[in-house]
């Protein structure tokens, strides 16, 4: 197991085909903050995300974009939300 922070006491990622951990860069993560293929997360950014808070290709989250598919309680098509942006400016 690696160390959850280094000498100067940043936190250091969780990194590997699985990464678990609060902050994970992988393959598949499951973490507090991931970055992944597939990520189980409470913030991430995924080819495929389960997460409170989202950016994906197909998300199922609380709030989240996607570019392909999602669903959850205000999830939004990237797409759909840059179109309302730029009729606002």
């Amino acid at each position: 197991m690696g160390a959850s922070h280094d000498s100067n006491r940043f936190p250091v990622p969780a990194k590997g085909v699985i990464a678990i951990g609060q902050f994970a860069i992988g393959i598949f993560t499951l973490s507090q903050f991931g970055i992944g293929v597939v990520s189980i997360s409470q913030f991430a950014i995924a080819l495929y995300a389960l997460a409170q808070f989202a950016i994906a290709y197909s998300v199922t989250a609380q709030v989240g974009l996607y570019l392909h598919a999602g669903q959850g309680q205000f999830v939004m098509a990237l797409t759909d939300l840059l179109r309302q942006l730029s009729v606002v400016f």
